[in-house]
């Protein structure tokens, strides 16, 4: 579905992630995983267009979009759900997940895919009159997973969903992850530096340091690999 090859993206003089290549298949969640500065948050922004490439290129369902804006990627099937939630704090939570369907075609899905979101996290639903800025960090990335999905993606990237998030919270952002991936068939690209639970959840997995990948590999596997157990376990 995703091919990205010898991605490099620059800050000025800074080379965030340096000839970076991997893949997502259909219905597959891969993770990407490193400490801060690793390059990880940049390469979703790549992926979505926020940030331009240096170098490389990226083709979703055979098709070249290296050179298409944020928006022509998102209509195309791309969505993103930021780190730091990113919500529109004046607004209430169901306006919040409208902005996310601004693209949609045709808007008669819309309510349907309203009634999806509240289904699967029942606490928006409830809260979906309140403003959104009143909610707890947990609920906030609720709604901000909700809106990325309001967007009818086929390509779901979540980036640090677990970040500041009490634990139990945590599991029911996992477990949400989950259904989304086995219930819609929906891809996903995981970023985490909490990187036990982005390898518990993935099929494939790549650890990042200093913008380049260093592991890669099924996401058990580099549960059990002895690099990755040292520098992002804590084994």
């Amino acid at each position: 579905m995703l091919e990205v090859r010898d991605l490099t993206v620059r800050y000025g003089a800074l080379e965030a992630i340096r000839d970076i290549s991997f893949s997502v298949d259909e219905g597959e969640i891969v993770a990407l995983i490193g400490s801060n500065g690793a390059g990880k948050s940049t390469t979703l922004r790549a992926i979505v267009g926020l940030v331009s490439a240096a170098g490389g290129s990226t083709s979703f369902d055979g098709k070249e979009i290296t050179q298409l804006n944020s928006a022509a990627r998102v209509r195309s099937g791309i969505a993103l759900s930021p780190e730091g939630r990113r919500l529109f704090g004046r607004m209430s939570v169901q306006d919040n997940l409208l902005t996310g369907a601004y693209a949609v075609r045709p808007r008669s899905v819309i309510g349907q895919m309203l009634d999806e979101i509240y289904d699967l996290f029942p606490r928006v639903r409830e809260r979906r009159r309140q403003l959104a800025g009143s909610l707890s960090g947990g609920e906030q990335q609720m709604v901000a997973i909700g809106r990325a999905l309001m967007a009818h993606p086929r390509l779901l990237m979540l980036d640090e969903p677990s970040l500041g998030i009490a634990p139990k919270v945590v599991g029911e952002i996992a477990h949400a992850i989950q259904r989304i991936n086995k219930e819609k068939g929906m891809s996903i690209i995981l970023v985490e530096q909490n990187a036990r639970l982005a390898l518990r959840l993935s099929h494939n997995a790549y650890a990042l340091e200093h913008g380049e990948v260093v592991r890669s590999g099924r996401g058990h596997e580099l549960l059990e690999d002895p690099f990755v157990q040292k520098a992002y376990l804590g084994v």
